[in-house]
């Protein structure tokens, strides 16, 4: 078997088996199939939630207002814990971890994205296995990714991985509920992640973590677009990490996008958080989405939020869809000034200019 870069992203209902600890009996099942992996020549990386439980378990359970301190308190006690577990683990096989911690700065500051890609390969490279987590002993709400479904679809793409797997305490994506439906039935394989798969997706049950499968999706949908193959599946599956390394039919598969992303645009889609919109009329929706042109002043029909120069947008089409994410060469007040004007307009406007686009074509991504 060709050897592959493969990210495993472990939430908390599996790492605690649903109760109120962590289950060390099943996480070490986890790390021996790891392992196995590894010893055959794969990358693996492992992105794990369970910091803010570890540290309930560590300190007893105290019984504390759900206040951002507490909450930052409760994982920076259970990040020490939980990581001296995984140590511990893997140190069984012989396999020494690393522990990246990332908030959503880092992956929105071009420098910090790939100084952080730089030391996740670089710890592939030497055979040490990537322990990744959301930072959420300093992360705020606004520097959060908020999940780490998403969170391991950003690592999957700074490890250039061949296959994201999001293990939980469901056997995949169903047709219906399958806690209320009896009829419901397992989607085997998606090819294209739309609104209608999107309305099959629930939310977290299990009250331990903040993923739900919607999140799944969203980070399916990621990868997908940067060429990355998603498998959603029940980590208590027996050799469900080897079987699905190979590309055996277990959970739901979601297959990778033929002509994926280049890095920049993977950039864009996977790190900088949108700032505000700009709203188009239904020539530019043609323009951009039909002929893979540049956005142009001329097409700008309304300017949502507050972003400035080189931010992040989102660019919204007149039915109120997200058409496209890109990096915006103009900043909100300026855009405001040159919408509904020709290109030339825009030094006579502005007395100044950064060139005749509003987003390049080459820093936009069609969604």
């Amino acid at each position: 078997m060709k050897s592959k870069t493969i990210v495993v992203k472990l939430g908390t209902s599996i790492l605690t088996g649903g109760t109120r600890k962590l289950d060390q009996a099943h996480m070490v099942e986890l790390v021996r199939q790891c392992a196995a992996l590894h010893r055959h020549g794969h990358q693996v990386v492992v992105v794990t939630s369970g910091a803010i439980a570890a540290g309930r378990e560590k300190l007893g359970y105290p019984d504390l207002p759900p206040t951002m301190p507490n909450k930052q308190m409760l994982a920076a006690v259970g990040q020490c814990h939980l990581m001296q577990v995984w140590q511990n683990l893997f140190s069984i096989y012989g396999l020494q971890i690393g522990q990246l911690l990332l908030t959503r700065a880092d992956l929105e500051d071009r420098e910090r994205y790939l100084n952080a890609r730089d030391t996740l390969q670089t710890l592939l490279h030497n055979r040490i296995i990537p322990v990744i987590n959301e930072n959420d002993a300093v992360a705020i709400a606004e520097i959060k990714v908020g999940d780490n479904d998403n969170l391991s679809a950003r690592a999957a793409i700074l490890a250039d991985a061949d296959l994201l797997i999001l293990l939980t305490d469901q056997k995949g994506l169903f047709t219906a509920d399958p806690r209320t439906n009896p009829d419901a039935t397992l989607i085997e394989e998606v090819t294209e992640i739309t609104d209608q798969l999107r309305s099959l997706a629930g939310d977290s049950v299990s009250g331990l973590g903040t993923g739900g499968m919607s999140t799944k999706l969203q980070a399916a949908d990621i990868a997908c677009r940067a060429g990355i193959e998603v498998v959603i599946a029940s980590g208590k599956t027996p050799e469900v990490v080897g079987r699905l390394a190979n590309n055996e039919k277990v959970g739901t598969r979601f297959k990778a996008q033929a002509n994926p992303l280049e890095g920049r645009k993977s950039w864009i889609l996977a790190g900088p958080q949108s700032h505000g919109e700009i709203h188009i009329d239904v020539g530019a929706v043609k323009a951009v989405h039909d002929k893979g042109s540049s956005l142009l002043p001329k097409g700008i029909t309304k300017i949502a939020g507050e972003f400035g120069r080189g931010e992040a947008v989102r660019i919204i089409t007149p039915e109120g869809k997200e058409l496209a994410r890109g990096i915006t060469r103009y900043t909100a007040d300026e855009l405001e000034r040159v919408r509904g004007h020709h290109s030339d307009e825009i030094e006579s406007c502005l007395g100044y200019g950064y060139g005749p686009v509003a987003i390049h074509r080459d820093d936009m991504v069609l969604l």
